[in-house]
């Protein structure tokens, strides 16, 4: 229901603390999108990039973690400006490293551990996620 729900949109930001589940549901989204590659966190990495297929065509989904970067210049140097600005699907944790890669047309993902079991999941668009004034530290 998620790839329904976004259509056409490629660059999605995953918003939420240690644990909250951001890798998780980007591997079940990797594998709803027809991901045959094992997926994993890209927190050394910072990106892992998988192929899929689309209408007969074989298509990337890059898996990008900014968690171990610092500033937007480390972010830039890893090439994830290149991803993001590539037409491919972009998932990305930590994006508060940095915000100003992200433009109107992304989508925010705030994940919400509520317990061991139990998360709260919000899709927002851009304009929304402005309004709320919410920051990486969530």
């Amino acid at each position: 229901r998620f790839w329904e729900h976004v259509q056409d949109k490629t660059v999605f930001a995953f918003h939420g603390g240690l644990g909250a589940g951001k890798t998780t549901t980007i591997n079940a989204l990797c594998k709803a999108r027809g991901v045959r590659d094992a997926t994993g966190s890209p927190t050394f990495s910072i990106i892992n990039e998988y192929a899929y297929t689309e209408q007969g065509r074989s298509c990337a989904l890059f898996h990008i973690d900014l968690y171990r970067l610092n500033d937007i210049d480390e972010v830039i140097a890893a090439g994830v400006e290149d991803c993001i600005f590539s037409g491919s699907v972009c998932l990305v944790e930590w994006p508060g490293r940095a915000m100003r890669l992200f433009d109107e047309h992304t989508v925010h993902v705030i994940i919400e551990a509520v317990n061991e079991q139990t998360r709260i999941v919000r899709v927002l668009d851009h304009i929304q996620f402005n309004a709320l004034g919410l920051t990486e530290q969530l």
